[in-house]
């Protein structure tokens, strides 16, 4: 009996080659698209908003790949959970002083919460997705997430969130190729998104400005207040502690001898505290409770990479798992980006271990028996 397999389809050229190759590879596929939530109508932009993850655009460019690859092709609208889930999540992070990433939330609510029940539902094996990574099974059945063989596209931070009953059910078939050979499939078999650019984050933010979007969804977390160095003094005003994140140097609109970051947002004070470089490093972190692929952590510290943004390079760290489910995290070179709401994810060579959402950065020092505070 040939396999069921849905896609989900997003009208973007990763998606469409991914439904190629299964389809070549003999897999019953069905092509499916989510409607998710967009802003309504503003007062500057009367016709409304799309969500760019399923403009008309997109979705008539979906279509025109199933109608090329002869697979049926359905839409089902997700408007509802994607804003419970994902776009509340964003907005409630920002306005509890932290920088959230909502492509993590809706990796695991949406994409394989909701629909991957879905394809469940219309007796499909699998779910099967754009994105550039690897599923291999090791010893004991255990299924593991390897990075796509593209280090460039690598997904798999994003991804870290799933576990072994999302990957016994999932397919990744671009994983295995460089985004260059994706094109060139595309082209070679004739798909209308064969030249398509690439998406963007922050789907759901119609003209890309989060502050935008936060100043009007988040308005009652933007607040003005002031910005203080380390002893507590005011060196000027901020717009919104929403508008800031750890790290950030631009757009503080203080004149320094020395160039200013953003170490720390207190929402208790509502002042965004800044410093030198020198000043801005963390040692270790604790994160919030960690999901770990293969279903348990291990049974004691773990030297590994973590990485602690999407793009960020992986650095070498020991790996604590603690009672509670979280972790604690001890680096070997003090890091400079540690931001809460960020994941840190980590990776034995190319195998993605899990993560976990970033709670707090410690200037832990070599010594020290005490933990992240």
């Amino acid at each position: 009996m040939t396999e069921r397999v849905v896609v989900a389809m997003s009208g973007g050229v990763d998606s469409s080659v991914a439904a190629a190759l299964l389809s070549d590879a003999g897999y019953d596929v069905v092509g499916v698209m989510m409607r998710l939530w967009s802003e309504p109508p503003r007062g500057d932009s009367p016709e409304g908003s799309s969500n760019r993850c399923c403009s008309l655009e997109a979705m008539n460019d979906a279509r025109a790949v199933a109608d090329c690859l002869q697979i049926p092709f359905y839409i089902i609208d997700v408007a509802r959970p994607f804003k419970e889930r994902v776009v509340d999540f964003f907005i409630e992070g920002y306005a509890g002083g932290i920088t959230p990433n909502p492509c993590l939330a809706c990796n695991r609510r949406i994409r394989f919460g909701y629909l991957l029940e879905y394809a469940l539902s219309l007796g499909a094996s699998y779910l099967a997705t754009g994105h550039y990574v690897r599923v291999r099974r090791g010893s004991g059945g255990v299924f593991q997430l390897r990075r796509g063989v593209d280090s460039s596209k690598d997904q798999s931070y994003v991804l870290s969130v799933l576990g072994q009953a999302d990957l016994r059910h999932s397919l990744f078939p671009v994983g295995e190729h460089s985004k260059a050979e994706v094109r060139r499939i595309a082209a070679e078999r004739g798909l209308p998104t064969a030249s398509r650019a690439e998406s963007q984050d922050l789907c759901f933010v119609s003209d890309g400005d989060y502050r935008r979007f936060l100043a009007e969804w988040a308005s009652q977390a933007v607040h003005a207040g002031p910005i203080l160095d380390r002893k507590d003094r005011i060196l000027g005003s901020h717009k919104g502690l929403p508008f800031y994140t750890i790290g950030q140097r631009s757009g503080l609109g203080i004149a320094q001898a020395e160039p200013l970051y953003v170490l720390e947002l207190d929402l208790d004070r509502n002042a965004v505290v800044v410093g030198t470089a020198s000043e801005l490093g963390f040692r270790a972190l604790r994160t919030a409770a960690v999901n770990w692929i293969a279903g348990s952590p291990p049974p004691g510290p773990i030297q590994c990479a973590v990485q602690i943004r999407y793009r960020a390079r992986p650095s070498p760290a020991t790996v604590i798992p603690l009672p509670d489910g979280s972790t604690e995290v001890r680096f070997d070179a003090p890091l400079r980006d540690i931001t809460p709401g960020q994941a840190a994810v980590f990776y034995s060579e190319d195998e993605c271990l899990g993560g976990g959402v970033i709670a707090v950065g410690h200037r832990f020092q070599e010594g020290e028996d005490g933990g992240v505070d």
